[in-house]
């Protein structure tokens, strides 16, 4: 009898020190395609890792940001992996809010990242965040409309062409719009596209003194350009579209170009998701001959916030998501022109990739040609395409996105909405330090 109760204490005992080995992690991303095929397929981790349990939080992007930013900041230890963007590592890494990365393994090969997505995730040689997909922005256009309205889509479009094309292909008693842009809210919504755009048109957030600058002219043309746009091929309802939501109107062919992240391209080319997948095309993001076109650059990384008690784990999980075999594991899955594009070298030399996914070559010049360091046509003191690489940009963004979006609804005029913007912009950075 005392043996068996010594051997039951004993197995008791083994549970309880295995239970107390075994980890949860909470992680927290964002309601994307590829990131809601990550949850699927992390059963492969899970079972290679069967000490870890996976506790998945998925928001919508505006939601994520919030909240994985106030969590970071009180330190209030909710997640354990944070999916963030290429926007907040720099500045998080700067406020020692991050883990450095230095637990991948051996056959990581972080030299296989391409060095455009790595550099904004790395500072003095060491990476805080790793890239899950990477993406710049391009046009995705129906071919069949094109050919049927005597068009011929350029690989290098120009505004005028693309604003002409979309007034031409617009049927809005059929229900097809001649192209869809985001609407929606937010500094990683409407204002990363019309800040890409802007640029393209001469604009800057702010001049060499840190002064706003929605008073000038190349301001004004791109709002107007754009809301004019908007009014006269756009959808109903514009001003409540982010990207999900531009994704399916395209998806059930209700737009003939949509101008938007490269990482759609193999969503609207999926016939299992997309109506109109053999008859998309793809081009470079529209300039106006400045020498700068309105593709951004971005990244959307897992990183682990500074305060985890649980980095071993965390970096385990990250190693394999980010890994070349997690694309090799999509690849097997769900095809080559499924896995989350923009982070590997590799993955763009691989031939079977280039063969099945015709948005390759297109997703990577765009990549290429986004200039962090020199985002638009004058100089500027701040680094970041569509967004400024400052912690007071989050909210300002926010505000000015809130008006330009208002001003797409009707509620105000273009001119209105840059004069609030600039008051806007003004006020914040005075109150910050930066205007004198």
């Amino acid at each position: 009898m005392k043996r068996a109760l010594s051997l039951i204490g004993a197995a008791v005992a083994a549970f309880l020190g295995s239970s107390a080995q075994a980890e949860t992690l909470s992680i927290a991303t964002v309601n994307n395609g590829d990131m809601i095929r990550m949850q699927k397929l992390s059963e492969h981790f899970t079972k290679a890792h069967p000490d870890i349990t996976l506790n998945w939080v998925t928001l919508e992007e505006n939601v994520l940001r919030q909240r994985v930013t106030t969590d970071i900041a009180a330190k209030g230890g909710q997640y354990d992996i944070l999916t963030i963007g290429t926007y907040e590592v720099p500045i998080w890494t700067k406020q020692k809010w991050l883990m450095p990365l230095n637990k991948l393994g051996a056959n990581y090969d972080v030299e296989d990242l391409l060095p455009s997505i790595r550099s904004g995730l790395t500072t003095d040689g060491t990476l805080y965040a790793a890239p899950f997909y990477g993406e710049s922005s391009m046009v995705m256009y129906r071919k069949d409309l094109f050919e049927k309205a005597g068009l011929t889509m350029p690989e290098a479009p120009t505004w005028a062409f693309v604003s002409d094309a979309a007034r031409k292909l617009t049927d809005k008693k059929a229900e097809v719009y001649g192209i869809c842009l985001r609407g929606k809210a937010g500094w990683g919504e409407n204002m990363a596209f019309l800040s890409a755009m802007a640029n393209s048109f001469g604009a800057s957030w702010f001049d060499m003194n840190w002064k706003p600058q929605f008073n000038t002219d190349p301001w004004k043309q791109t709002l107007t350009t754009y809301l004019g746009l908007m009014k006269d091929a756009g959808p109903p309802g514009a001003s409540s579209n982010g990207f999900n939501e531009n994704l399916a109107l395209f998806q059930s062919g209700k737009c003939a170009m949509w101008i938007d992240a490269t990482v759609a391209a193999s969503f609207v080319s999926n016939p299992a998701q997309s109506k109109v997948a053999d008859k998309v095309g793809y081009a470079l993001a529209p300039d106006t001959g400045l020498g700068k076109r309105s593709n951004w650059l971005w990244a959307w990384n897992l990183a682990i916030p500074a305060s985890s008690k649980k980095g071993d784990a965390a970096q385990a999980f990250i190693s394999w998501a980010t890994s070349k075999d997690y694309l090799d594991l999509v690849a097997k899955e769900e095809g080559w022109a499924n896995v989350p594009p923009g982070t590997r070298s590799s993955l763009y030399a691989n031939a079977e990739y280039r063969k099945t996914a015709p948005f390759a070559d297109l997703t990577l010049k765009s990549i290429q040609a986004a200039d962090p360091q020199h985002p638009t046509v004058q100089p500027v003191p701040y680094t970041g395409v569509q967004f400024v690489a400052i912690p007071e940009f989050q909210g300002i963004g926010t505000a000015v996105g809130q008006t330009f979006s208002a001003a797409l609804a009707g509620q105000t005029t273009a001119d209105q909405a840059l004069q609030t913007a600039q008051t806007i912009a003004t006020r914040e950075m005075t109150k910050a330090g930066y205007i004198k």
